[in-house]
């Protein structure tokens, strides 16, 4: 399961850090930076914590590994939904609802908290190894 889950963590942090330096490159280039707080949530929400999860997955034991899958499916839901959400409110790229897209940041933005939550939640339950 954590096998599993190591992975699909890493590869959504490797979408989330393209997609957040090809942001980055838009921005030098065009030389506006409205996407700044977003690609900086990309980098570190996206690509860093996401990834640091994975590679915890792939170096440590938890005894709970259902939650292991509730943990993932947070982080994959609550890191999109909040740069999702973040790009709807600040860059409104669709003419949306300002209510909608604020709702949609803001979900995104407890789902992702609540997946942090959980991670220090699973720091605790790391199965004990013996000393080498």
């Amino acid at each position: 399961m954590q096998e599993k889950w190591s992975i699909r963590l890493i590869r959504i942090a490797a979408i989330f850090g393209l997609v957040g330096t090809v942001l980055g490159s838009h921005m030098a280039g065009s030389g506006s930076y409205a996407f700044k707080p977003i690609h900086a949530h990309i980098l570190l929400v996206g690509w860093l914590s996401v990834f640091s999860w994975g590679v915890f997955y792939k170096i440590c034991r938890v005894r709970a590994t259902k939650l292991v899958a509730v943990h993932g499916w947070t982080a994959i839901i609550g890191s999109i939904g909040l740069t999702t959400g973040m790009w709807l409110q600040f860059i409104q790229p669709f003419n949306i609802n300002e209510t909608f897209s604020l709702v949609f940041y803001i979900v995104g933005g407890t789902i992702l908290l609540l997946a942090f939550a959980l991670f220090v939640l699973m720091t605790f339950l790391v199965e004990r190894t013996e000393k080498r």
